[in-house]
């Protein structure tokens, strides 16, 4: 019996190891004087770190002009900021949201990134 216990943990790793990357972060990428980027930083920027969302994939910030930008392994170039991309550990793009669209959409759409790229799940709604 054991033998069967360690042939079903080693083929479960096996499984697990075969799976894409858990997601481990949202970059921000942004650029001085950026008005789409401001308006992100005031409405979402103080109360993101403290969401669901937040909690599965923590923010970065990366200056579309510096350094770090060269070291992501992007599917394409970034063009407009703010853009929100989706990173797994191995620093690959998972997925990408270019622009703020605004707080009323934002939240949504990074919802919908984390549960199609993730094993995230929103959590359950109290009604009151």
């Amino acid at each position: 019996m054991p033998g069967i216990l360690r042939t079903l943990a080693v083929s479960a790793l096996m499984a697990l190891a075969a799976l894409p990357g858990q997601a481990l972060e949202l970059v921000m990428v942004e650029q001085v004087g950026c008005s789409y980027c401001a308006r992100w930083n005031e409405e979402i920027g103080p109360i993101y770190p403290k969401t669901p969302e937040g909690a599965q994939a923590p923010l970065r910030r990366v200056d579309l002009r510096g350094d770090q930008i060269d070291a992501l392994r992007l599917k394409r170039r970034v063009n407009f900021t703010p853009t929100f991309i989706l990173i797994d550990a191995d620093g690959q793009e998972i997925s990408r949201l270019e622009g703020y669209p605004g707080e009323d959409f934002f939240w949504g759409l990074i919802e919908r990134m984390l549960q199609d790229n993730t094993a995230y799940r929103p959590p359950a709604a109290t009604g009151g």
